[in-house]
């Protein structure tokens, strides 16, 4: 398997004060990697970071995050958003923020798939009706027509999943995707990411507090404290196997998920 990124040895600052620190890793194709790490461990900022999305109070300070031989803090805004939706996917805490309450599922696909230059609004319709059913939605026209406050908010995480992989990215940034759901679609939302990666190849950084999630999902692990690491591996040994007293309390504090 090839490389999709790699982070080495990065240093993040917001404000001048360091919020992460000498954070290395790198996922390859298909590969989930899972962060995991009690709030204001640093894991978001991590894909912010890669994502250009840190604001204007926060930096890297030290370090790079490579994708295809390209360190993404050194691009341009207009760079990374010829790179943002195409090649890395990003999945929010709560996807419905990311939709208009006004504009149906069926437009907002139109337009984001339009801004990425595929303009047949047909061909997007019946793709995004196909990825739908793939994803185990059993009216996938009902959910276009819909406006997302229409939806629930487990519904709307689903089809957060299914429009960042409409573009087919060669990894998807998944930020607590699960966090705020109940434990049925918490479920559904891991059976949908892991399908797409069957289905296209794609890579996962997933972030997550729940390391329940990362048992059903990751390959390899992370587990992060105060903005740095505190085990990096393989995901069975270190759940098996842990080496540290944090990661042991995260493992006694949180359920598990079946496969």
């Amino acid at each position: 398997m090839s490389e999709i990124i790699r982070y080495e040895q990065v240093d993040i600052s917001y404000d001048g004060r360091r919020v992460v620190h000498d954070i290395s890793f790198a996922v390859e194709e298909g590969e989930i990697l899972g962060i995991a790490g009690e709030s204001g461990s640093g894991k978001s900022t991590l894909l912010k970071a890669a994502m250009g999305l840190l604001g204007p109070d926060g930096l890297v300070t030290r370090g790079d995050i490579w994708y295809k031989g390209r360190d993404l803090p050194d691009l341009s805004e207009t760079e990374l958003q010829d790179i943002c939706g195409p090649e890395i996917g990003m999945i929010f805490q709560l996807a419905g923020n990311s939709f208009c309450p006004i504009r149906t599922v069926r437009v907002q696909l139109r337009e984001m798939m339009a801004a990425h230059g595929q303009k047949d609004g047909q061909l997007v319709e019946d793709q995004a009706q196909e990825l739908l059913a793939k994803f185990g939605f059993t009216e996938p026209k009902r959910i276009l027509d819909s406006f997302p406050f229409e939806l629930s908010g487990g519904m709307q995480q689903r089809v957060g999943v299914a429009a960042a992989m409409l573009l087919k990215p060669k990894i998807l940034m998944a930020d607590e995707p699960t966090s705020a759901l109940d434990v049925t679609v918490q479920k559904q939302v891991i059976e949908e990411m892991l399908l797409a990666r069957e289905l296209f190849g794609t890579a996962i950084l997933l972030v997550t507090h729940n390391i329940g999630v990362i048992r059903a999902m990751a390959d390899k692990m992370l587990v992060m404290r105060e903005g740095e690491t505190v085990e990096y591996g393989a995901a069975e040994d270190l759940l098996e196997h842990p080496q540290a007293d944090y990661t042991r309390k995260l493992l006694a504090a949180v359920p598990r998920i079946r496969r």
